[in-house]
C-alpha cells in the first residue's frame, strides 16, 4: 500500500508539472483595441458609444489627463441647483446639483473674440443635429467654413456631435450651442466659432440630465480667478479652426491634434487658488514640434498658463465652501464612473 501511495503521488506531480508546463507555454493573447485604443486604457465613462445607429469610438485617455475629464466635485458657485454654469476662463461646465454637488465637465470655448456672456436658457434640445455655419462665420472664415455653406447633415460628420443644447435668451434662438465635437484637441482650449464644445460621451451625459428651460449661466473671469484660482482661469490655449474627416477619425487614423499639456492641470490643484499662485507652464524641447502639429506659436516661457508635472500639497485645515454635508471636501474629487482620490492628509492622491 505505501508503494501504491508514492506511486499515486508521483503521478499526481507529473500531471501537475505538465499542466503547468502547459500554463506556461500557452501563447499570450494580444490585447483587444477598441477605436484604436487598448481596452485596458479606456477611461471609465469615455468608452465606446452606440447611439441611434452610430458608434462613437472611446477618448483616448492622453486627451483625458488632469482636469480634462468628468466629475462630481463641490460646487463654489453662486447659482441655485438645476443651472448649467459656464466658465469660459477655466474651461469647465457645472451642472449644479441640489446636494451642494456639481458634475463638471471640461469644455472647449470660442477663440478670441468670439466668446459669450450673459444668461441663457435652453430653448430646444436635438439629437446628432445636423450644422450649416452662419453668415458672419461664412464672412469671418470663407476659407475654414466655405465649403460646408450647404450644410452638414447630422451623424458623425456633423461638427455638432452627438447631441446639441440650443440656447436661447428672450424667447429667441441665439445661435449659441453647448455641442459634441469630433476635435478631442480642442477641449480644454479656446477653440471654436463662439459655441461650447464637449466630448461626446460627455454631451450625451449632460443632454439626459437637463430639461428644457434649464437657465445658462456664464461666469466671468473675475470670478474664475476667485472661485477656480489663477492657473485653472487661464488654462489652455488658442486653437486655430480645424475640420477632421469622418472616415480618418471613426476608423482609428491618427487624424486627431495631439492633446494640449496647458489643458491638463492636475486635479491635486483643482479647488484650492491658494496652491495655484506660484504654478508656471515651462516649455521644454518638444513644445516646438507640438505647437507645429497644433498650428499654434510655442508658449512664452514662464507664462502661467499650466501647472508643472509635481503637485503642491492641499494646506490642511482650509475649509472647503458650499461644501456637502457628506464626504466630500476642499480637494475632493469624485470621478464619475470612477473612484475618491482623496488621501488621508486631505490632498488629492490622484485622479
Amino acid at each position: 500500500m505505501p508503494n501504491a501511495i508514492v506511486a499515486l503521488g508521483r503521478a499526481v506531480l507529473f500531471v501537475g508539472a505538465l499542466a503547468l508546463s502547459a500554463c506556461a507555454a500557452a501563447p499570450t493573447q494580444p490585447e483587444q483595441i477598441i477605436g484604436g485604443v487598448p481596452a485596458s486604457r479606456i477611461v471609465p465613462g469615455y468608452g465606446p458609444v452606440s447611439d441611434n445607429g452610430y458608434t462613437l469610438p472611446p477618448v483616448p485617455p492622453e486627451y483625458l489627463a488632469g482636469v480634462n475629464r468628468r466629475a462630481l466635485v463641490p460646487y463654489r458657485g453662486s447659482e441655485a441647483p438645476g443651472t448649467i454654469e459656464i466658465d469660459p476662463s477655466a474651461k469647465f461646465l457645472y451642472w449644479v446639483q441640489d446636494d451642494g454637488t456639481a458634475l463638471r465637465y471640461p469644455i472647449a470655448v470660442g477663440r478670441e473674440g468670439l466668446g459669450i456672456a450673459g444668461t441663457f436658457a435652453v430653448g430646444r434640445k436635438a439629437e446628432w443635429p445636423g450644422w450649416t455655419p452662419t453668415p458672419n462665420m461664412l464672412r469671418r472664415e470663407p476659407e475654414v467654413y466655405g465649403p460646408f455653406r450647404n450644410g452638414v447633415p447630422g451623424g458623425l460628420a456633423s461638427p455638432l456631435g452627438a447631441r446639441g443644447l440650443y440656447l436661447y435668451r428672450g424667447g429667441r434662438d441665439t445661435y449659441y450651442r453647448i455641442h459634441g465635437t469630433n476635435d478631442l484637441s480642442s477641449i480644454g482650449n479656446s477653440g471654436s466659432a463662439g459655441c461650447i464644445r464637449m466630448f461626446n460621451q460627455d454631451v450625451i451625459d449632460l443632454y439626459g440630465r437637463v430639461p428644457p428651460g434649464a437657465p445658462v449661466v456664464i461666469r466671468t473671469y473675475e470670478d474664475s480667478v476667485r472661485i477656480e484660482g489663477p492657473a485653472m482661469a487661464n488654462r489652455g490655449i488658442q486653437l486655430p479652426p480645424f475640420y477632421i474627416s469622418p472616415d480618418e477619425l471613426y476608423s482609428g487614423g491618427g487624424a486627431q491634434r495631439p492633446p494640449v499639456p496647458q489643458a491638463m492641470i492636475p486635479e491635486e490643484y483643482y479647488g484650492n487658488p491658494a496652491a495655484q499662485a506660484g504654478l508656471r507652464y515651462v516649455p521644454d524641447a518638444s513644445d516646438a514640434a507640438l505647437s507645429a502639429q497644433l498650428g499654434v506659436a510655442p508658449p512664452p516661457g514662464g507664462a502661467p498658463v499650466a501647472a508643472q508635472p509635481a503637485p503642491a500639497p492641499v494646506p490642511a485645515g482650509v475649509p472647503a465652501s458650499n461644501a456637502p454635508p457628506f464626504a466630500l471636501a476642499l480637494g475632493d474629487v469624485q470621478l464619475v464612473g470612477g473612484t475618491y482620490v482623496v488621501a488621508p492628509d486631505g490632498t488629492v492622491a490622484g485622479y
